[in-house]
């Protein structure tokens, strides 16, 4: 299942711009990729909208979780499985509600409708992550801070919050490259000029791959690669 991304990378140096025909070793494709302006720009629009998204969602997805995790109120059951419910729609589903919910309210789509859009599934990635973090937390930890004399949010940000840490980063790194790879959100929601890197990609395979199309491909994937295993260290780390 590897070994079109080994092809892929293969090819994003070869000399020929037609993928079939091995004609030498060159770099020019990855130079050309970073004098696309149209590229660059999508590059930018992407991590705008995933580091917006993911800021936001960690801040409330983690606010979310100590919630449901540590008090009860009336209809929590219920709002659990509201919360959460963006782990189980398909992503289509979730891009054309968010679509006709916006024409609804007449928003134009911009950038920012962009971001809301991927606050919806990362803050429930983010907030499945640290909740799983939470329920391995002693309890008893933040009792003893209450009796020792710290008010409620004095014991959340100097007994729970640190512990959370590496949950939060996790899921931040988790929803990070789910934002950044999002496509079927990101085509009904982005307005004009906000293009994703993803749509980018799309719009110009249709007409066949190109080399710089492998190129970004691998760099694409370099990227993902290293922040997965750069989250499963941390989870690693924190069950040693």
């Amino acid at each position: 299942m590897y070994l079109p991304i080994v092809v892929l990378g293969f090819y994003s140096f070869n000399k020929s711009p037609y993928s079939a025909t091995w004609q030498g070793f060159t770099l020019e494709w990855y130079q050309k990729l970073f004098s696309d302006d149209r590229i660059l720009s999508a590059v930018n629009n992407s991590l705008l909208i995933a580091f917006s998204a993911v800021t936001v969602s960690a801040v409330l997805g983690t606010l979310m979780a100590v919630g449901l995790g540590r008090y009860n109120f009336p209809g929590k059951t219920l709002y659990r499985g509201i919360s959460y419910l963006p782990l189980l729609i398909p992503d289509i589903a979730i891009a054309v509600a968010t679509l006709v919910y916006l024409a609804a309210l007449a928003i134009p789509l911009s950038i920012l409708t962009n971001v809301a859009a991927h606050i919806v599934f990362c803050l429930s990635y983010i907030g499945l992550v640290v909740s799983a973090r939470l329920n391995n937390l002693d309890p008893h930890l933040e009792e003893a801070a209450l009796d020792l004399g710290a008010t409620p949010i004095q014991a959340f940000f100097q007994v729970i919050l640190p512990q959370l840490m590496p949950g939060i980063v996790c899921g931040c790194l988790l929803a990070f490259v789910l934002s950044l790879d999002d496509f079927l959100i990101s085509s009904f929601t982005a307005g004009s000029g906000s293009s994703t890197l993803p749509m980018e990609i799309f719009s110009r395979i249709r007409t066949g791959v190109k080399p710089d199309i492998n190129a970004l491909s691998v760099i694409l994937v370099s990227i993902t690669a290293t922040v997965a295993i750069l989250a499963e260290l941390i989870r690693a780390s924190e069950d040693r």
